[in-house]
């Protein structure tokens, strides 16, 4: 049925709505499917049984965004998409907090699906759903994980249950963690793209995949203190959760790397193997029953917190704004931060008489300067007004903490990449590339500098020093935003900048964030600076879900990348590759100016 609903929506797409009685008769068509579709998804609202257990899936998509709705989720799966199920972190955390103070809730089910690597979230998130899941712990309530296999960042979420269980063909790829960028200076010149570049900042390290064959100095040191820091912090959390010392968890990780399901067991990294058949027979015992299907009591996260209000009309309320992705200038598309449209939404929020306080919630690796120092002024503005809180989640650095400086209060957590204050310019020109397949160019101008922007010519010197002299009044702009937002001595924030990467530990400890915490703290402060403690209001996320015909576009448009899906093991690459050229892309600053944290930051 599924197939045939995509059919019909294909045809119609590819008919181009000839007409308008016929783009009506869709519009109807479409409106008693989502009416089945909102009446079958009605089951989704279930009667949790007694003794049930939450089942969480450990390859789930966590976004720190609002999702769309449960209707349009239903809609997403009718038009073929039967990816991992996607949820919001704050929905995630309100559901495992409500599950703790449920009598019909008897633990917590960390469930794994064999073909899933583990939960596709950045660490920070994770740390924040882990310690969502101790909180629960702490009602007495049980948490069992059953993993098939599974890499570091898997193991990090199963690793806080009392009871982690693993298949007997399983095995734990638990080595550390690594980062591997590509660089593409060799294929520009193999093609005839020529790359140069404008920087500040020793260890502004985004353009080196233009310009060099492998990591700088400077840049490998950032990148090896970076790992050490988040991998500091993931393995005293792991072997405080499993009893094992630090430095004994450690010398495992080094001398095994890999651990099969004996050398898991006994080393003290799972509990019990087990074949899934026994281990759900051993569920049914927890929750002692069995229901009709002869497994145990159970309700799916996503059906448990199906329906969760966010009351945007209460009277007072603290909103949660998401910046998320990269920052460009513009409006920017969905997967990212369009700096007019952030901008427009803290205008809105600023204005609304019925928000008490703003928490940003920052998950970026930066981006366009000039977009950056819009929404940084519109954060200045409100901050005039009502609290702001600043939340920082995986990733808030370079451009992302630039639009966090001027927060009341800055929380991070220890995993959270940050820093990168550092800003620079690439200026490519295909002058080789074009004369080697016959095309030549010429100019006729008023001024010195009329073609500048010209990509068919390398720059002269004298252009590069013009750029560089932007470049320079630019990161000189973004260490005065960081010294008075967040109220440093000015030579101290020159020795922490240059374009250096940090952890959320570290930064902490040189004052560019205030506090350790998650979105749940960063929450709490809005809410006592607001004057709301004891008090009622609301905390409502913005902007909303997208709506049903943009999530229908979304769908119809969706289409598999048809060489890659036959590249079978090669096809990361190639997904890396696509990344990169992507986020090539979206640098649209007017200025060519950019503060981006190093391009691949990529940690397994």
């Amino acid at each position: 049925m599924k197939d045939f609903f995509k059919m019909v929506f294909a045809c119609l797409v590819a008919m181009g709505f000839v007409a308008g009685g016929f783009f009506l008769a869709f519009l109807l068509f479409i409106g008693i499917l989502v009416t089945s579709i909102s009446y079958e998804g009605a089951e989704k609202v279930q009667a949790v049984a007694a003794d049930s257990l939450l089942v969480i899936d450990m390859g789930m998509h966590i976004q720190d965004a609002p999702v769309l709705d449960g209707d349009l989720q239903i809609l997403r799966e009718v038009l073929g998409d039967k990816g991992p199920s996607t949820i919001s972190l704050r929905t995630l955390l309100k559901g495992i907090a409500k599950a703790a103070t449920d009598d019909d809730i008897k633990g917590l089910y960390l469930h794994d699906t064999s073909d899933s690597s583990g939960p596709r979230v950045g660490y920070a998130a994770l740390t924040e759903v882990r310690e969502a899941i101790e909180t629960f712990k702490a009602s007495g309530k049980p948490v069992i994980a059953y993993v098939t296999s599974g890499n570091a960042r898997k193991y990090y979420f199963a690793s806080v249950a009392d009871r982690v269980v693993l298949n007997p063909s399983g095995m734990l790829h638990f080595a550390g963690l690594a980062s591997e960028p590509m660089f593409m200076s060799g294929f520009f010149k193999k093609y005839g793209v020529e790359v140069q570049v404008t920087r500040v900042g020793k260890y502004k390290s985004a353009v080196e995949p233009f310009i060099l064959d492998k990591m700088s100095p400077a840049n490998r040191e950032q990148t090896q203190k970076l790992l050490d820091d988040l991998w500091g912090d993931i393995l005293q959390t792991i072997a405080a959760s499993r009893g094992i010392a630090s430095n004994k968890l450690q010398e495992l990780v080094d001398i095994n790397g890999i651990f099969n399901a004996e050398t898991s067991l006994r080393v003290g990294l799972v509990d019990e193997v087990s074949y899934f058949p026994e281990f759900i027979t051993s569920l049914c015992d927890v929750t002692g029953t069995t229901n009709e299907a002869g497994s145990f009591n159970q309700v799916a996260l996503e059906a448990y917190v199906y329906g969760f209000e966010n009351d945007a009309h209460a009277r007072s309320q603290i909103a949660v704004l998401y910046a998320e992705g990269v920052i460009v200038a513009g409006e920017g598309d969905r997967s990212q931060i369009g700096g007019a449209r952030l901008a427009r939404e803290l205008r809105k929020l600023r204005a609304d008489p019925k928000v008490k306080a703003v928490v940003l919630r920052v998950n970026s690796p930066g981006g366009s300067a000039f977009a950056s120092e819009v929404i940084q002024h519109e954060m200045i503005l409100t901050r005039q007004i009502k609290p702001v809180i600043v939340s920082m989640g995986s990733y808030a650095a370079s451009g992302g903490y630039w639009i966090s400086a001027y927060g009341d209060e800055v929380f991070a957590e220890p995993t959270t990449i940050t820093g990168s204050i550092g800003v620079f310019g690439i200026l490519p020109n295909i002058k080789k590339l074009a004369n080697n397949h016959g095309f030549t160019f010429d100019v006729v101008k008023t001024g010195e500098y009329a073609d500048l922007e010209s990509i068919t010519r390398p720059k002269t010197a004298a252009e590069l020093r013009l750029i560089q002299n932007v470049v320079d009044d630019i990161y000189e702009q973004f260490l005065q935003h960081v010294s008075r937002g967040r109220e440093i001595d000015m030579e101290k924030v020159k020795e922490m900048a240059q374009g250096r990467v940090w952890s959320g530990k570290e930064a902490f400890e040189l004052g560019l964030v205030d506090a350790v915490g998650g979105l749940e703290d960063a929450i709490q402060a809005a809410v006592s600076r607001a004057d709301l403690e004891g008090r009622n209001y609301a905390v409502v996320d913005y902007p909303a879900p997208r709506n049903f015909l943009d999530e229908l576009k979304a769908s119809l448009q969706h289409k598999s990348d048809p060489i890659v899906s036959k590249l079978g093991d090669y096809s990361p690459i190639f997904r890396q590759i696509e990344k990169e050229l992507t986020l090539l892309k979206s640098l649209n600053d007017p200025r060519d100016v950019y503060a981006l944290m190093p391009f691949s930051v990529e940690i397994d």
